[in-house]
C-alpha cells in the first residue's frame, strides 16, 4: 500500500473473509499457483517442485469447490500430484462428512492435503483419522519454546507418534533457530517450514537463488 506499506495476511484475510472477497481471492491464488506448477513442469530442474495453497473454510464449503479445482487443473495443465491444499482446523466446523467427501474426490486425481496450524483449533482426533490427509502441520506456537517447555516438547512428540500411526507426515512451522532445527530433526521430523531456511520471497527471487 502506498501509505500503509506491506500489509500482512493476518490483517487483510479477516477483512476478505468478512466481506466475501475471500472467494475471489482464493480462486485467483489457486489459479496462479497451478499456473506456476504448469510452468515449472516444463523444465527438468523444477518439474519436481510442489506448491501448497491455503484454502479458506468458506471457499472449501462451496458446493462448486471440487469442480473449481478440477477446472483450474485442466485449464492450466498443472500436475495435480504436486498441488497441496492446506486446510486450517477452523474448516472442521463445517460438516465433516462433506469435507471428507470433497477431499476423497480430489485425492483420486492426485491432489494432496495438509491440515494447517494443528493444535490451535478444536479438531477431533477421530475426524483426523478419517480424513485422507498427507501432512499435519504443527503450529509455530509449539515450536517457539521447544526444548524449554515440557508441554511443547510433549505435544510435538505426541503429534508425531499419532501421525506415524495413521501414515501421515508431520511438518513443523515457524522454525527459526539452529537449536529448534536440531531438536526437530532429532525427533525424526523432516518436513520443516520457517525463516531458518529463508523469508518469503517472490517467484523470481526464489528461482534466481535456488534453481
Amino acid at each position: 500500500h502506498p501509505v500503509k506499506g506491506m500489509i500482512s495476511p493476518a490483517r487483510f484475510i479477516p477483512v476478505a473473509e468478512e466481506n466475501g472477497f475471500i472467494i475471489t481471492l482464493g480462486q485467483w491464488v489457486l489459479e496462479s499457483a497451478c499456473q506456476q506448477l504448469s510452468d515449472w513442469a516444463k523444465y527438468p530442474q523444477t518439474a519436481h517442485l510442489s506448491m501448497a495453497v491455503n484454502v479458506s473454510a468458506s471457499q472449501f464449503a462451496r458446493d462448486e469447490f471440487v469442480q473449481d479445482v478440477l477446472e483450474i487443473l485442466e485449464r492450466t495443465q498443472a500436475p495435480a500430484h504436486l498441488l497441496k491444499l492446506e486446510l486450517t482446523e477452523s474448516a472442521l466446523v463445517m460438516r465433516v462428512e462433506d469435507i471428507i467427501e470433497k477431499m476423497t474426490v480430489l485425492k483420486r486425481y492426485g491432489v494432496m492435503f495438509s491440515l494447517d496450524d494443528f493444535g490451535t483449533g478444536y479438531s477431533s482426533l477421530n475426524h483426523i483419522r478419517e480424513m485422507p490427509l498427507d501432512i499435519i502441520k504443527i503450529d509455530k506456537c509449539f515450536i517457539e519454546h521447544l526444548g524449554e517447555d515440557d508441554f511443547s516438547d510433549a505435544f510435538v512428540k505426541m503429534v508425531t507418534e499419532l501421525a506415524n500411526t495413521i501414515g501421515v507426515h508431520v511438518c513443523v512451522e515457524g522454525v527459526e533457530t539452529d537449536r529448534q532445527y536440531a531438536i526437530i530433526k532429532k525427533m525424526g521430523i523432516y518436513y520443516i517450514q520457517g525463516y531458518f531456511f529463508d523469508k518469503p520471497m517472490c517467484i523470481e527471487s526464489f528461482e534466481e537463488k535456488y534453481i
